[in-house]
């Protein structure tokens, strides 16, 4: 009998170095097993073989509707979600030809993404107890300088599945600039 095994697909996004990730599941009466994140499997369909996590980060958002970022912190990221359904949004934040591209990704147990350095990403929790997962290549710290951008800046005109003004979103992202004041 031939064991069945986590299988990775990747598609480059529209901004240079967004991957999205298909992983599947292996299935039986007991329920699901899979491997989040393998890297000699994700190296060998295209997956960036310098990327050595040094960090693994897990946010819990309790409610529907909860919303984070739009955040290009200093690192890159390998994001899943362990539990739950979040529309999660890219914008490239890097100087060039790209800035202020985004991209729109349904995140799943069995659709993830890895972030180049420089990208924000956010994200908008669509099912209660939703468990986003994320791996850095750098160690979080409370004075790392980054790019952030509001989730409601009218030249982003991000369609949130749940309008801002029902979602759950800090302060701090409420006030963050708007993309135009980061040229």
């Amino acid at each position: 009998m031939v064991e069945k095994t986590t299988e990775f697909k990747i598609k480059q996004t529209e901004i240079h170095g967004l991957l999205e990730i298909d992983v599947n599941v292996v299935e039986d009466e007991r329920g699901w097993f899979q491997e989040k994140f393998q890297k000699a499997k994700l190296v060998a369909v295209g997956f960036p073989s310098d990327f050595n996590p040094v960090q693994h980060s897990v946010s819990y958002n309790k409610q529907v509707g909860v919303t984070r970022g739009i955040h290009a912190e200093p690192w890159e990221k390998y994001i899943s979600l362990i539990s739950g359904k979040a529309f999660a949004v890219f914008v490239d934040l890097r100087k060039g030809d790209s800035f202020g591209k985004k991209v729109a990704i349904e995140l799943s147990a069995t659709k993830v993404v890895f972030l180049p350095r420089g990208v924000g990403n956010s994200f908008q929790v669509l099912e209660p107890d939703t468990y986003y997962s994320y791996l850095v290549n750098e160690h979080w710290s409370p004075e790392a300088k980054y790019q952030a951008v509001n989730l409601a800046d009218p030249d982003l005109a991000i369609e949130w599945p749940i309008s801002l003004d029902k979602a759950i979103i800090s302060e701090k992202d409420r006030n963050l600039p708007m993309i135009g004041n980061l040229k």
